[in-house]
């Protein structure tokens, strides 16, 4: 029988998260509730676990289990270009005040399998950035950051991700980045020399580098209003005067206390500039 949820189901999903932070210091305390519970039941599902109580025995038990329900609580959800307005925006608006910097370092936080900072590498190319641009991709989830470090896809999307790029003002064929094989597409090698991949935790972890761009999207839309509090106060210590935070299309940094520092760029696509400090 597949597990579900009754409605007072909450107790549960919090004692799990507490036993994890304890024994993995992976912290989903803050994560939304509601759509940690739909996680927890597709994770019960595959693991074959009948309750919550017997999930939680199982990775407690055996690290392989937790890294398997990980896969489950980190959402894989990702496109080339996707929502190619964005993407568009910073081409136009936001590169050219970039082209100030003699170097430049940008921030792809939670990269997920890599499309996105595959993207930001191709815009950087064309516009001749990318020789002088370290990308940092990071993520929590080490099984989906070596799967973006190889830069291998699956050539069935490669059809709605050029339709994508070509929104986003591609001015070559997205075909001119990768090579075919077997089904699949791989990343060219120089698309990737630029890009530094690692593990870290917007929940637990402190900022590691100064940048002029942070692209965080669809990503805080899973955080509680306190966490996405203590996100925006990292990306706020990581940004330089005058640097650039873009997020998803249904994320702001509005109701924020660090609201005061930034102010809309280009607001239809949530894309926000600090403001300089004195």
């Amino acid at each position: 029988m597949k597990p579900t949820f009754i409605p007072q189901f909450d107790i549960e999903p919090k004692i799990l998260f507490e036993s994890i932070y304890t024994k993995y210091s992976y912290d989903f305390r803050h994560y939304a509730l509601a759509s940690m519970k739909r996680a927890l039941v597709h994770a019960m599902d595959l693991m074959g676990c009948p309750s919550l109580t017997a999930l939680q025995e199982k990775v407690l038990q055996d690290p392989k289990c937790f890294y398997d329900l990980l896969q489950s609580l980190t959402i894989p959800v990702s496109e080339m270009f996707r929502d190619p307005t964005y993407f568009l925006a910073l081409r136009e608006k936001v590169f050219p005040h970039l082209k100030t910097y003699p170097s430049l370092k940008i921030w792809v936080a939670g990269c997920s399998t890599g499309e996105e900072v595959y993207s930001l590498a191709i815009l950087l190319q064309e516009e001749d950035l990318l020789e002088r641009t370290t990308l940092y991709a990071t993520d929590i989830n080490q099984r989906r950051l070596e799967k973006a470090e190889k830069g291998v896809l699956s050539l069935n999307v490669i059809q709605q991700f050029t339709h994508n790029y070509q929104k986003a003002g591609g001015k070559r064929s997205l075909s001119d980045y990768y090579t075919v094989d077997t089904g699949s597409v791989t990343f060219n090698s120089d698309l990737k020399k630029n890009i530094t991949f690692t593990d870290h935790s917007l929940v637990t972890d402190a900022v590691f580098s100064e940048t002029h761009l942070i692209s965080c999207r669809n990503v805080l839309i899973y955080f509680d209003r306190e966490l996405q509090d203590r996100v925006f106060g990292l990306f706020h210590e990581s940004l330089c005067g005058q640097g650039f935070l873009g997020l998803g299309l249904h994320e702001t940094i509005q109701f924020s206390q660090y609201a005061k520092y930034f102010d809309p760029f280009a607001k239809k696509d949530r894309i926000f500039q600090m403001r300089e400090q004195w």
